[in-house]
């Protein structure tokens, strides 16, 4: 499978969601990334099912990647998973039986991922890569939209892309905050699959050629 190009819809219109989230997918975007905060794991409040649901609804046929940023997550795994999510990832750091979750996830249907923050080391999650279909690297803080990449994420990318290569393992690496057309190259080159783009997509005038700048990069 090529790189895919993630919109997360924390920076889309709100006002018209539906027609702004199809405009970046008809511009080339590979499905959207929908971050879920609940004011408790994470310093703000945004979105729940029955947005994903409206969005489905709509006309929405791609890839929703929904990302937990919560504590706990059981219930909205089966909320999410009923309104139509095809991948829910978690954080290693927001719950007891890591290996529970997965296994929950799965057995709704859906792609399973795995969250670390930028403090936490890729030790936490080494033994869980077996059975994920991606791990997602924060390179900003989790919580809010629009931040700065930080740089250390390159050399956590790279040391999970070693193991996963040296295990032959499946599982894909997916890199969220501050990502945009001046470190995508570079990340791509450190191991990472699969991108996050909220601000830098949304924000563009011009989503078709915000996509082609991005696809040019990686190329």
């Amino acid at each position: 499978m090529s790189n895919l190009i993630l919109a997360s819809i924390l920076s889309a219109d709100f006002a018209r969601l539906g027609a702004d989230v199809s405009n970046v997918l008809a511009a080339g975007a590979d499905g959207i990334h929908f971050d879920v905060m609940d004011n408790h794991f994470v310093p703000n409040l945004t979105i729940g099912p029955d947005v994903c649901r409206s969005l489905r609804k709509y006309g929405i046929d791609a890839i929703v990647d929904v990302h937990l940023m919560t504590k706990p997550v059981a219930n909205l795994i089966d909320m999410f998973a009923d309104a139509g999510a095809s991948a829910i990832t978690f954080h290693v750091e927001a719950v007891p039986d890591v290996r529970q979750a997965i296994a929950h996830i799965k057995s709704v249907g859906c792609k399973a991922g795995l969250s670390i923050n930028p403090d936490t080391d890729v030790s936490r999650i080494v033994e869980f890569l077996p059975d994920l279909d991606s791990v997602l690297v924060m390179s900003v803080n989790p919580g809010f939209g629009g931040q700065q990449f930080m740089p250390a994420a390159y050399e956590k990318v790279m040391a999970l892309h070693k193991i996963i290569q040296e295990r032959g393992l499946a599982c894909r690496i997916t890199i969220d905050g501050g990502v945009n057309q001046n470190n995508i190259a570079q990340l791509a080159g450190c191991g990472v699959d699969d991108f996050v783009l909220g601000s830098a997509l949304f924000g563009a005038a011009d989503y078709n050629k915000c996509v082609a700048e991005l696809r040019s990069a990686l190329s």
